[in-house]
């Protein structure tokens, strides 16, 4: 009976994520063949808003990789034993684990340069690498916790069989705790995913040309009220398409780890 209710359940939540996927787009394409104006200014302002929202995609992948990479590290580092590894990143973990991701966006726009200087040449150095930086930090910051809960939920009796058998603490955690650790992550991780890609936006307050400054510039521009209200719905729509997709990739990764 249990797990009936638990397909059927599992089988609505489906229905439901997918009319959600759906009704936004929709509403849009309706609302534009209600109004052919509006339509007409829309299409006008897809090509311009789609350019700000490729931004927020390479801004995401680009701060999930760094704050994913970083953080496994830093995460690792807290479980050192030598307390000159252990402390540095834990204070770097707590530091920048409760520092809002726009403080962190506009300290990395103001602390680097502008420029680069290289072998005489002076090289721009792009306000969205900045943002990318300000949100990896945040992201690996959460990231290293949720590794170093990871690995502190694998029981000790692993640690000592691997060590009965002859592999090294690095031996035993690169082939027997780690493989366990990313089952264990997936969720929280892509929480943390989301959670960055939702951040790209804030890139718009330091003059990144994502999709928010897009939407901005456009409502601007046309000055419609409808016009302006359906333009933040693209944009809903356009992050729902985004997060989406990591939502069910964490899912098949899931099912994938639980069936091996």
């Amino acid at each position: 009976m249990s797990a009936i209710t638990s397909q059927q359940t599992s089988s609505s939540g489906g229905i439901l994520r997918y009319i959600g996927f759906v009704a936004m787009p929709l509403l849009v394409v309706i609302w534009s063949l209600i109004d052919p104006t509006l339509g007409a200014e829309l299409v006008k302002w897809v090509p311009y808003l789609a350019s700000g929202f490729w931004m927020n995609i390479v801004i995401t992948f680009s701060a999930v990789t760094l704050g994913t990479i970083a953080g496994v590290l830093l995460g690792l580092m807290q479980l050192a034993p030598l307390w000159l590894i252990r402390w540095p990143a834990a204070i770097y973990v707590q530091i920048f684990r409760n520092a809002p991701a726009l403080v962190l966006i506009f300290a990395t726009t103001y602390i680097f340069p502008f420029e680069i200087v290289a072998f005489g040449h002076y090289l721009p150095f792009p306000d969205w690498i900045k943002a990318v930086i300000g949100l990896g930090i945040l992201a690996s910051a959460y990231i290293a916790e949720i590794t170093r809960g990871a690995v502190l939920s694998i029981p000790t009796t692993q640690w000592e069989a691997t060590k009965g058998l002859g592999f090294s603490r690095l031996q035993a955690l690169r082939f027997v705790i780690l493989p366990q650790c990313i089952r264990r992550s997936l969720p929280p991780w892509m929480n943390v995913a989301s959670s960055i890609a939702m951040g790209t936006s804030l890139a718009s307050l330091v003059g990144v040309h994502e999709l928010m400054h897009a939407a901005t510039d456009a409502s601007t521009a046309v000055r419609r009220l409808d016009f302006t209200v359906i333009a933040y719905v693209v944009v809903m729509a356009a992050f729902f398409t985004l997060c989406y997709p990591l939502s069910r990739l964490t899912r098949r990764l899931e099912q994938r780890f639980n069936a091996g």
